[in-house]
C-alpha cells in the first residue's frame, strides 16, 4: 500500500506544479478584461463562433481556455464603458479566434471590444472550404456578419460606437481584411503564379486539386462586397496577395498599418507584402520586423502548443515583439477611429 500512496503523491505534485507552470503562461492584460463565447450566423444561416473580449470592471481568473491558450479574464461579465469602438478579428488558414488573444487582450485593455469569428471551414477544426472556388469570398462574408450579429444580436450592442469599427487581419486573414476594406482580388491569377513561383500555398492548393489552380473555376470566387463600416485596418503578412493586379486596391481608402517579417517564409514579401505596400504607397504604415518569420506574428505560446507553430529563428524573442507590435496596433487604432 505504501507504494501506491507514494505513487498518488508522485502524481498530485506533479499536477500542482503542471497547474502552476499553465497558470504562471496564462496570457494576462493590463486591466481587467471579460471575455465570452458567442455564435454568429452567416448569409446562408449557417453558425460560426465568435470570440468576444471587452473592458470589464469584475475581477479576473486565469481559468478560462481558449484553443491552446489560457487566458486570465472575467468570463461573461458585464461590459464596462459606453460608445466603445470595435475591431474584428480575421485569422489565417487553419488558425482560430485565439490565434491572436494576446492582441485581443491588449485591445479590450484599452477600451476596444474585439469579436474574433472562427471561420467556417477553415480553421483548426476543419479545413472543408479550404480552397474552395467559395473560399476566400466566404470569409470575407463571414467578417460582415460578425460587425452584424455585434451591432445588432450582440447582448451588449447597445455599449458599441457603429461609427468606430476597425479590423485585424493574419495570413489570409490580411487578404481577408484587406478585401472587407475594398480590395478585389483576382482569383484567376492563382494559376499563372503557382506556376512559376514555389510558395507554400501553392503546394497546399495542389496538394488538395483545388479548382483554384483552374483560372475558369476561379474566376467564379471572384466576388466581394466592401464593409464601409471599417475606417481603418491592420494587416500582418497577408497571404494570397499575388492576386491583387493592377488596380485591385484602388477602393481601399482607409487607413492602413501593414506588417511583414523579415525572415518569412510561407508568405514571401516579394510577391505578398510588397505588393499591398507599393499599391497603398503612403497611405500605409509599413513595419517591418527583423528576424520574425510567419508564424511569428501568433500569440506567444504556451506549454501545449505545437512546436512547428512556435520555434522562431534565432534568438528572436517573440513576448518582446508582440509587447511592442500590440501597442503600436493600439496606437493606431487610438488614432484612426478614436
Amino acid at each position: 500500500m505504501k507504494w501506491i500512496r507514494r505513487l498518488l503523491l508522485v502524481v498530485l505534485i506533479l499536477a500542482v506544479g503542471f497547474g502552476a507552470v499553465m497558470v504562471g503562461a496564462a496570457l494576462r492584460p493590463e486591466r481587467p478584461v471579460g471575455f465570452q463565447r458567442a455564435q454568429a450566423t452567416d448569409a446562408s444561416g449557417q453558425p460560426f463562433a465568435v470570440g468576444i473580449w471587452y473592458p470589464t470592471q469584475a475581477r479576473t481568473w486565469p481559468t478560462t481556455w481558449l484553443g491552446l491558450s489560457l487566458m486570465d479574464v472575467a468570463a461573461d461579465a458585464p461590459v464596462a464603458g459606453r460608445g466603445l469602438p470595435l475591431v474584428v478579428f480575421s485569422h489565417g488558414n487553419s488558425g482560430g479566434p485565439g490565434s491572436h488573444a494576446d492582441l485581443a487582450l491588449a485591445l479590450a485593455s484599452a477600451g476596444y471590444i474585439v469579436a474574433a469569428p472562427m471561420h467556417s471551414g477553415d480553421n483548426y477544426m476543419d479545413q472543408s472550404a479550404a480552397g474552395t472556388v467559395a473560399w476566400l469570398g466566404g470569409r470575407t462574408r463571414q467578417l460582415h456578419a460578425t460587425i452584424d450579429y455585434m451591432l445588432q444580436r450582440w447582448p451588449g450592442h447597445a455599449q458599441l460606437n457603429p461609427a468606430r469599427i476597425g479590423a485585424f487581419g493574419f495570413s489570409a486573414g490580411g487578404l481577408t481584411v484587406l478585401t472587407a476594406a475594398g480590395a478585389q482580388p483576382d482569383l484567376r491569377l492563382i494559376a499563372k503564379h503557382c506556376a512559376e513561383t514555389p510558395e507554400a500555398i501553392c503546394a497546399l492548393l495542389r496538394a488538395g486539386n483545388s479548382p483554384l489552380l483552374d483560372p475558369e473555376q476561379a474566376k467564379k470566387g471572384n466576388s466581394y462586397v466592401s464593409d464601409p463600416r471599417i475606417k481603418a485596418a491592420v494587416v500582418a503578412a497577408p497571404g494570397l496577395s499575388f492576386t491583387l493586379g493592377p488596380g485591385a486596391l484602388t477602393a481601399v481608402r482607409v487607413p492602413v498599418q501593414l506588417w511583414s517579417g523579415e525572415q518569412d517564409t510561407v508568405v514571401s514579401y516579394a510577391t505578398n507584402t510588397k505588393r499591398v505596400r507599393e499599391a497603398l504607397g503612403a497611405a500605409a504604415e509599413f513595419h517591418s520586423v527583423p528576424g520574425a518569420g510567419h508564424f511569428s506574428f501568433l500569440a506567444p505560446c504556451g506549454p501545449l502548443a505545437p512546436p512547428l507553430l512556435c520555434t522562431d529563428q534565432g534568438q528572436f524573442d517573440r513576448k518582446a515583439f508582440h509587447r511592442g507590435m500590440n501597442a503600436s496596433v493600439v496606437a493606431f487604432f487610438n488614432k484612426a477611429i478614436r
